[in-house]
């Protein structure tokens, strides 16, 4: 999504289950406006964020114009088998991105990348067959101007939804705790970035800059340790990156302040997964 808006909307990182929200990226230009929509990736539920992760995802079926289904190289195409047979019953243009097809380059002395191309899109048809397949980069940018093209060949004629000058329907303080949250991602391993979620509780902009306090929420004492880490290093570290990355989006100087607590078990706590933004509805 990133690359078709053109702006830097979702946080990205190698690791899975990255995306937990529901977001929306809106490119306007004089006579035309496209709302795309970036869920969170298919996955089998295991608690009650993972439950909300995959609701967003199933929301996104209900009112899109045109549906975007996202795979690489190396996914199983059977690992969402559930999710697949709602997506064989869409009545609206279906279109697979296979992404990642730069990295075929190298992953087989056997076959040439386009024979393994050939042999993945093949699976995938017999999967999606009314689906239109596409294979990308989104990395090198491969693809993508076709992909754009064909979007706008499909979508129905209607009236803007938002006003020509958004970006995205999601508040400062939301792209704040994501920036955040993507660099404990980057500086932490194993289930800890997966325990971890980001609340802004102070954003007060000024002509000169823009003062931050956010709370980094962890469900145990142990995992509050590791994330400051040894005299704070490890904390600075994450505090150091996110406020140039948030430099750099917001264009202006950052204070940034940040805190850690302990929410125990929040991942499988409807309420506080309310407080956190997590109901699709």
């Amino acid at each position: 999504m990133n690359q078709l808006v053109g702006e830097r909307i979702s946080i990205a990182t190698f690791k899975a289950q990255t995306t937990r929200h529901r977001i929306m990226g809106i490119v306007n230009t004089d006579d035309m406006q496209i709302v795309f929509s970036d869920t969170p990736g298919v996955l089998k539920p295991n608690y009650k964020l993972q439950e909300s992760m995959l609701a967003f995802s199933v929301s996104a079926l209900q009112d899109a114009d045109v549906l975007l289904y996202v795979t690489d190289v190396v996914e199983n195409p059977e690992k969402n088998i559930d999710f697949l047979e709602k997506v064989q019953q869409m009545t609206i243009p279906v279109i697979l991105l296979i992404n990642k097809i730069d990295e075929l380059q190298s992953s087989s002395k056997d076959q040439s990348s386009q024979k393994q191309l050939d042999a993945i899109v093949g699976r995938w048809h017999t999967l999606l067959p009314n689906a239109e397949i596409l294979p990308i980069s989104a990395k090198n940018k491969f693809g993508t101007d076709l992909l754009l093209k064909r979007i706008k060949e499909l979508l129905p004629v209607s009236p803007a939804y938002f006003d020509k000058d958004q970006l995205t329907d999601k508040p400062a303080r939301f792209f704040v705790s994501e920036i955040i949250r993507e660099k404990i991602l980057l500086y932490y391993d194993k289930e800890i970035p997966y325990s971890v979620e980001v609340r802004v509780e102070r954003f007060k902009e000024t002509e000169k800059l823009i003062h931050i306090n956010a709370v980094i929420y962890v469900e145990r004492d142990t995992q509050k340790g590791i994330i400051i880490g040894h005299q704070g290093i490890a904390l600075k570290k994450v505090s150091t990156e996110a406020r140039k990355a948030l430099e750099k989006f917001f264009q202006k100087p950052i204070y940034l302040e940040t805190f850690v607590k302990v929410d125990k078990d929040w991942r499988s706590n409807q309420h506080e997964l309310d407080l956190f933004g997590y109901n699709p509805e």
